[in-house]
């Protein structure tokens, strides 16, 4: 239960929320010049979220009964971690025995389980493999990059797009260029040049 704070880190990968006012709150303190030792440049977001990822992997790793190192560490090992994460998701993923079952707007509340959500889960994936190797491990041997955690993703995304009836690639790409023809087509040229001729009338 110790791990229960930090878990949600994988989950405010997905969201960016929660995670990133903590981040910003530090960043945005000016006392980063005057107590540079060595850091030329705060962390990033991506930086942040993959050390406080990293260090709760590390702790699951110190409270596995029996405890394993890092070099002991496979393929399993990170599935069991990822199922591990799903007692902390917010991710309503639906049964197939539930009416709701691949409706993306279910119309009432349902008894089915939260889990992670794949966006967040393969997020963090990603930046797991990123910091096993920059702290020491080797890329063959890298366990988040096994082939068994990249099935279980498949798995996760193909499971939760028929269940929640989401399409994940389509969505993302048209939620892409819609926004961005809408905020080009604002014309954002005109609106400073309000403001001047109503306080020169005046």
């Amino acid at each position: 239960m110790d791990l229960s704070p930090n878990p949600e880190s994988p989950g405010s990968g997905g969201d960016g929320g929660g995670g990133g006012g903590g981040a910003g709150g530090s960043s945005s303190g000016g006392a980063s010049p005057s107590a540079g030792f060595g850091t030329p440049q705060t962390p990033s977001r991506y930086e942040a979220q993959k050390r406080r990822d990293w260090n709760t992997f590390g702790q699951y790793l110190r409270n596995h009964r029996p405890p394993l190192s890092l070099a002991q560490c496979s393929g399993a090992h990170v599935l069991e971690f990822l199922r591990y994460l799903d007692q902390f998701g917010k991710t309503k993923v639906h049964t197939p025995a539930c009416p709701f079952f691949g409706h993306p707007n279910p119309p009432a509340p349902c008894p089915c389980p939260l889990r992670q959500a794949w966006g967040s889960l393969d997020a963090l994936v990603g930046r797991l493999r990123a910091a096993f190797e920059e702290n020491g491990g080797r890329p063959e041997s890298n366990p988040f990059a096994a082939r068994a955690v990249r099935l279980y993703l498949r798995e996760v995304r193909e499971h939760q797009a028929r269940a929640r009836g989401v399409s994940y690639e389509k969505k993302k790409r048209k939620k892409a260029q819609r926004p961005a023809d809408h905020a080009s087509g604002s014309g954002g040229g005109q609106g400073p040049h309000h403001p001047p001729p109503a306080g020169a009338s005046g």
